[in-house]
Formats: structure tokens, C-alpha cells, sequence
């Protein structure tokens, strides 16, 4: 049996390259988004309106549902909270 090593999670889970850094990138903008709502003491209700979206999208979020939003919709939502995004383009190790 051959153990392999991943940079991440989503290397180990995710075949494509591109898919995989998809997904890192997804995850890291949700990831700031709940911490965030939580910093600030937001209820899921709370949230949901002051980001303009129901609150079962809050719930979907803070249980980690990563499929069910795109880089777009995460930006928009982190804009909405106040919040700026950085991005930072380097070469593949």
C-alpha cells in the first residue's frame, strides 16, 4: 500500500487540478464569511438580512455545504458583510 501526501483536502478528494483549487479558494472565502458573521454575533436571522439572503442560505453555509455556492456568490455575500476580498496569483508548487 502506497501513502501519498496532499497540500490539502481538497488535492487528496479532488482529481482535477483546477476543481481542487476551485474549492480551495471556495473555502476559504466561506470560511472568512463564518467567521465574520460569528465575530459580529449575528444570528442565522441576523444574518440573512443584513447579507440578503434567506436564512436556510446562512444555515447551508455555516454547515460547511461548499457545492451549493460558487466563488461569485461567496464574493458577493462577503461584499454585502463589509468585507473586502485580496486575491494573490502565484505558481503551482
Amino acid at each position: 500500500m502506497m501513502n501519498e501526501t496532499f497540500a490539502s483536502v481538497w488535492d487528496a478528494i479532488e482529481d482535477q487540478p483546477a476543481e481542487a483549487e476551485n474549492l480551495k479558494l471556495r473555502s476559504k472565502l466561506m470560511s472568512a464569511l463564518e467567521q465574520h458573521i460569528r465575530s459580529e454575533g449575528w444570528t442565522e436571522a441576523e444574518a440573512a438580512d443584513r447579507l440578503a439572503v434567506p436564512r436556510t442560505r446562512i444555515s447551508e453555509l455555516l454547515q460547511g455545504k461548499i457545492t451549493l455556492f460558487s466563488i461569485d456568490a461567496l464574493v458577493t455575500l462577503l461584499a454585502r458583510a463589509g468585507l473586502h476580498v485580496d486575491l494573490l496569483v502565484r505558481d503551482a508548487a
